[in-house]
């Protein structure tokens, strides 16, 4: 392995652990209906898409999320899960993720998987002082999400760039 190749597979590691290891996560834990109130139609659909996301069906997911939100927008984890999903399928939507995980924030702001994935999200656009500014912003939140952050930061100053790491979702 060359040397210049040594950082990339480092951020290319970062983020499929990440990826792997992120649709099961605490952001998406299932949410429960004995809570839902008036909510429960919306609650079993954001269930039902969590089942996908942690079965990588992130298209199908991607369905489930968007119902849940049209029965409740306010739902800030839907709006993150929508983000993960849609991220995952690819650059082509990396504009519609930022909007739902930035909508996410401002539903809930101390929504840490959001900084996380929207961190990851940033630095798949190349904008590391974003990126940056969502882990130190995570490091109040939660410190495991933070060091995961902080790897795929540091992966991508060490030289893997935009292209390194969106090569893995294209």
């Amino acid at each position: 392995m060359s040397a210049a190749s040594a950082p990339r597979l480092a951020l290319l590691t970062a983020l499929a652990a990440l990826a792997a290891g992120g649709a099961g996560a605490a952001e998406s834990d299932p949410l429960p209906l004995s809570t839902a109130g008036g909510r429960a139609d919306a609650v079993r659909h954001y269930n039902d898409g969590v089942v996908l996301l942690r079965a990588r069906n992130f298209r199908e997911a991607q369905q489930k999320f968007e119902a849940t939100l049209a029965l409740d927008e306010g739902l800030a984890e839907a709006h993150n899960n929508l983000a993960f999903a849609l991220r995952m399928q690819g650059r082509h939507n990396f504009t519609a993720s930022l909007a739902h995980y930035n909508r996410a924030i401002e539903l809930k702001p101390d929504l840490a998987q959001a900084y996380m994935y929207r961190g990851v999200l940033f630095v798949q656009q190349g904008d590391k002082q974003r990126a940056r500014q969502d882990l130190e912003r995570l490091r109040g939140l939660d410190a495991r999400l933070a060091a995961d952050l902080e790897r795929v930061v540091s992966g991508a100053d060490e030289g893997a760039g935009q292209g390194g790491v969106a090569a893995q979702y294209d």
